[in-house]
C-alpha cells in the first residue's frame, strides 16, 4: 500500500451504502483520500471504477489485514456487515464473527494507529427490538434477532473504546435504508424492485400492516459526512431515520404507483418471518440537534430515483 495516506478508510465500501458514500463524496470534490475494504461477498468492484479510491479486497475477520488497511488512516466509516434479520437466526454464527468480531478487529487496530474517530453502522429497530414507536436512543435494547444482538454489542464496544482509550466513536442507527445500488439488499424495498423488475409476484410477510421507517441512502450519506468533523457526544448511539412510520401495505401503494398498475403483480400474503419486529419508526430529536439531521427526500421522490435505477440496471447492454 506504500504511504498512501487516507483521510477516510470505508469497510464494506463497496456495498449499498458504501458506494453511494463513496459517489457523495467524489461529487463534493478530488480532496479527499478514500481506501476501501471489501471482501465482495456481497459488493462490486466495477461499481466503484473511475472513483478515486484505493481499493483492498479483504475481511474484516482478518485482524493481520485489517491491521495494514489501518495504517496512515485518519478515520473510520464501519459498514462492513452481515446484514438481515433471517440469514442470522439461521446463522448466528457468521454474525457473531463479522459483527462482532470483525468489529473488534478495527477498534483495536484504529486504537493501535491513532485514529481519530470511528464511526459504526448500527441499526435501530433490531437493536430495541419489540417497543412502542417511536424508537428512541434511551430505550431499554431487547433485541429479537442474533443481528440485533450483535449490533448492540458492537455499540457496546463502541462505548468501551471510547471509555477506555478514548477513541472517539459514533454508532449511527440506521433505519430501513434504501436507494440505488442496492441490488444485493434482501430489505423489502430492494427485494421487490428486483422482483418487479425481473416480472416476479410479491409476497407480504404478515398482514402488511407492520410498520418500518424507510430512509434514502443519501440522507444517510450525509449524516455520516456531517458526524466526521462536528463535536458530538461520543460512545453513543444516533438515530437516523425520517421519523414517519410507514406500513408495508402502504409502502406497496406507492411502488404500484411508481411502477404503474399494467406492470403491478398480484400480492401474496404469508406468515410473519421469526425474529422481525412489527411496528418500528425513529425519533430524530438527537440527531437534529448534534448532527443538523434533516432528511430530505420524501419516500415517493426517494422510489421513483430507486426504481430508475434498477429500470437502468435492467436495461439490455447494462452489466449488472
Amino acid at each position: 500500500m506504500g504511504r498512501f495516506v487516507a483521510d477516510l478508510l470505508i469497510t464494506g465500501g463497496a456495498g449499498f451504502i458504501g458506494v453511494n458514500l463513496v459517489r457523495y463524496l467524489a461529487a463534493q470534490g478530488p480532496d479527499q483520500k478514500l481506501r476501501i475494504v471489501d471482501n465482495l461477498a456481497t459488493g462490486r468492484k466495477e461499481d466503484l471504477m473511475g472513483l478515486p479510491v484505493e481499493f483492498i479486497e479483504g475481511d474484516i475477520r482478518d485482524f493481520e489485514l485489517v491491521d495494514a488497511v489501518m495504517r496512515d488512516v485518519k478515520a473510520v466509516v464501519h459498514l462492513a456487515a452481515h446484514t438481515g434479520v433471517t440469514d442470522s437466526v439461521t446463522h448466528p454464527e457468521i454474525d457473531m464473527a463479522i459483527n462482532i468480531h470483525g468489529t473488534l478487529n478495527l477498534l483495536r487496530a484504529a486504537v493501535r494507529h491513532g485514529v481519530e474517530r470511528f464511526i459504526f453502522a448500527s441499526t435501530g429497530g433490531a437493536i430495541i427490538g419489540e417497543a412502542t414507536p417511536p424508537v428512541h436512543e434511551d430505550m431499554v435494547p431487547r433485541p429479537l434477532s442474533p443481528y440485533g444482538a450483535s449490533k448492540l454489542a458492537g455499540e457496546g464496544y463502541c462505548s468501551a473504546f471510547w471509555g477506555s482509550y478514548g477513541l472517539k466513536t459514533i454508532p449511527l442507527r440506521f433505519s430501513n435504508a434504501y436507494g440505488p445500488y442496492s441490488y444485493h439488499k434482501s430489505s423489502v424495498i430492494a427485494k421487490f424492485f428486483k422482483q418487479l423488475s425481473a416480472g416476479e409476484g410479491l409476497t407480504v410477510y404478515g398482514d402488511g400492516e407492520q410498520t418500518r421507517d424507510f430512509v434514502f441512502v443519501e440522507d444517510i450519506c450525509r449524516a455520516i459526512i456531517t458526524a466526521l468533523s462536528v463535536d458530538l457526544e461520543y460512545g453513543q448511539p444516533y438515530q437516523l431515520g425520517t421519523g414517519k412510520a410507514t406500513s408495508i401495505n402502504d409502502l406497496v401503494a406507492l411502488m404500484r404507483q411508481v411502477v404503474g398498475e399494467s406492470r403491478f403483480p398480484s400480492i401474496t400474503y404469508a406468515s410473519q418471518r421469526p425474529g422481525e419486529v412489527r411496528y418500528n419508526f425513529v425519533t430524530i430529536d438527537k440527531a437534529k440537534k448534534y448532527l443538523n439531521f434533516s432528511p430530505s427526500t420524501e419516500l415517493l421522490s426517494g422510489l421513483e430515483r430507486t426504481w430508475e435505477w434498477f429500470c437502468r440496471m435492467a436495461a439490455p447492454g447494462v452489466s449488472q
